[in-house]
């Protein structure tokens, strides 16, 4: 098998949960809302140190905390690395004083990973988008802490306001300057390679031999051929989700075998 695969993602029940911080989060439950495989999203409160914040307490911008949005999504429809290629595509993840018209630390933007599996498939996203733009993402890595829901006339604003919503959205220039930084073609962040360089310094000298010359892993010596741990197999360079444990097989052949891919 010349595709080495990196185990990712666990999953323990059908439904996880992934939290963004991407500026104002009534835009932010909006894109996620439209996104496949996506269950439900409620907006609130992350990252900072008082307990249970109203809004009036984050919009000071001394709490702490970031407009943030929790999602909880079917493991099995779509990977955390799609939902982290989603977020990228509904931020400038350059804009450093928060997003669009809405300025403050409070709209600055991050991912929360909950362990270092999700870190790792936002790292090498990161690395990705830096690579395809050539300049600093401001975006920050985080690890998630205790995310508190918003008052309830904040959930589901965007469906419930829908006059005054778009007149906001407008006037912020959220769709326009998406545009212009995304372009149209959306290119996947997956779609970019990282230097020989750093994957020299990031990969194994097997690694590096299967994903780069196309090398073979020793059968029934490789990492995952005998693996069981529920999860998403990811692409080890580019942390492209391709397959799910839910489709593996025991193929007699000493290399991990999957039915379909994602």
């Amino acid at each position: 098998m010349n595709l080495l695969l990196s185990l990712a993602i666990a999953l323990t029940s059908p439904l996880d949960t992934a939290t963004f911080a991407g500026g104002c989060f009534w835009s932010m439950e909006r894109a996620f809302d439209q996104v496949p495989g996506v269950v439900a999203v409620t907006v609130g409160y992350a990252g900072g140190r008082l307990p249970h914040p109203s809004y009036d307490q984050v919009s000071t911008g001394r709490t702490g905390h970031l407009e943030s949005v929790q999602v909880v999504y079917d493991a099995n429809r779509i990977s955390y690395a799609r939902l982290v290629d989603a977020f990228w595509h509904d931020i400038d993840p350059t804009q450093a004083d928060g997003q669009f018209c809405d300025h403050g630390p409070e709209y600055h933007t991050a991912v929360f990973y909950r362990d270092s599996a999700e870190r790792r498939v936002a790292e090498a996203s990161l690395r990705a988008l830096e690579r395809r733009f050539g300049k600093p993402i401001t975006t920050a890595l985080l690890r998630a802490t205790t995310f508190y829901r918003a008052e309830e006339y904040h959930q589901h604003y965007y469906k419930k306001n829908p006059v005054n919503y778009g007149l906001y959205r407008v006037a912020c220039g959220r769709d326009r300057r998406l545009k212009e930084f995304w372009g149209k073609d959306e290119v996947s962040m997956y779609e970019t390679k990282a230097s020989d360089t750093e994957l020299r310094r990031t990969l194994t000298p097997l690694q590096y031999e299967v994903t780069q010359h196309a090398a073979t892993e020793p059968p029934f010596r490789n990492e995952y051929w005998d693996n069981h741990t529920p999860g998403i197999y990811v692409d080890v360079v580019s942390g492209e989700p391709l397959f799910s444990s839910l489709d593996k097989f025991e193929s007699g052949t000493g290399w991990p075998s999957f039915t379909q891919p994602l």
